[in-house]
């Protein structure tokens, strides 16, 4: 399993559309429904920073997102839409309480 964790900031005339680009990701992640991924997106209360979790557990670690067409769109742009721009880190859950499911630390 590896979650990646990423932050940036957009353009203050940009928000609104960044927000239109992660609703359609978002939009073809349930037609789609593709096995082994979760996938958050927060929009933090500037209204202009964004946090995006992905925890990715498919059986041969390969993320199905960058694979999707809405992504593919969102990305296209990202870097003209930002202020500060995406800064992608690795992460391991510690903990989750209904957020997302981790081998070893269910009760």
């Amino acid at each position: 399993m590896e979650t990646t964790v990423v932050r940036y900031k957009v353009k203050a005339d940009r928000a609104d559309e960044n927000r239109d680009y992660i609703r359609k990701v978002f939009a073809q992640l349930e037609e789609d429904k593709p096995d082994g991924l979760r996938y958050v997106s927060f929009n933090l209360d500037d209204g202009l920073s964004f946090v995006h979790i992905a925890v990715v557990e498919t059986a041969d670690g390969n993320n199905p997102l960058p694979d999707k067409a809405a992504f593919q769109d969102f990305v296209s742009g990202i870097k003209d839409r930002c202020e500060e721009p995406p800064v992608a880190t690795k992460a391991d859950i510690v903990g989750s309480y209904r957020l997302f499911w981790q081998r070893g630390l269910e009760s």
